[in-house]
This record gives C-alpha cells, sequence and structure tokens, in this order.
C-alpha cells in the first residue's frame, strides 16, 4: 500500500476548499483517507492572502514513514518550510525551448548565475559566444 498526501476538495462550485489527507494512492480524490492533515483555501481571504492550517507533527510522521506527497502538496508544504524546493525550470516561451537556468522558487524569477557553465545546453558552445556578442553590441 502506497501511502500518498493530496487535496480533498470540499466546497460548492466555484469556492474550493481543499482539506490534506494521507491516503492510499488507489482511494478516489475525496474517498477514504486515512487522516486528515490540515487544510488549503485558495480564495484570497480579506488579507488578500490563501489560507492554509497544517498539523506539522503528523505531516513529519507520514513523510518519515514514507508517504508521497503530490505535486500541490509539494509546494505546500515547500510554502510551510517543511520540504526543500521542487525543482523548477523557467520556460523561454509557450511550447518553445525550456530555459535552462534554474529559478527562485519564492519568486519565479530566472536566477542569474555568472561563471556557471550549463551541460545540457542546446546550442553548441561557439554559438553562446557569438550570441552573446550580438546582445552586447
Amino acid at each position: 500500500m502506497v501511502v500518498r498526501i493530496r487535496l480533498a476538495r470540499f466546497g460548492c462550485r466555484n469556492r474550493p476548499f481543499y482539506r490534506v489527507m494521507a491516503a492510499d494512492s488507489r482511494s478516489p480524490r475525496d474517498g477514504k483517507h486515512l487522516e486528515v492533515l490540515g487544510y488549503y483555501n485558495p480564495l484570497p481571504g480579506k488579507d488578500g492572502g490563501k489560507r492554509m492550517g497544517l498539523k506539522f507533527d503528523r505531516v513529519k510522521y507520514w513523510l518519515s514513514v514514507g508517504a508521497q506527497p503530490s505535486d500541490p502538496v509539494q509546494r505546500i508544504l515547500f510554502r510551510a518550510g517543511l520540504l526543500p524546493p521542487p525543482p523548477m525550470l523557467a520556460m523561454a516561451r509557450k511550447g518553445g525551448a525550456r530555459d535552462r537556468r534554474p529559478i527562485h522558487p519564492m519568486t519565479g524569477q530566472p536566477l542569474d548565475l555568472e561563471g556557471v557553465t550549463i551541460v545540457d545546453s542546446d546550442a553548441p558552445e561557439g554559438d553562446a559566444e557569438e550570441s552573446k556578442d550580438e546582445v552586447a553590441s
């Protein structure tokens, strides 16, 4: 049995509200669960922020016994400070080649790392230097 930490949707139409659940990976989204670990309200409150509440000790327990968080829960746990940032890459344009620079997990802006060479670049090394000269002039 693989345990997943995932969101179960509650609330009415156009007003979602989610509970963070520990559940068997084979059970349906809103079906049987093992434990309720918290909540997440994506709609902004009066202060303009999204609200969430977690039982930190229980989340740490489930992670320690091998539970795997879903992607949205992984982002929520990162914002809460329980997990390291998920790996992300910035996109150059929709449908185009990906920008290989890492992005800052909180702001979403690409990081400029001076002097760092990227190994799996699509362009050959000679073309990269020529394009830098074109941009500079």
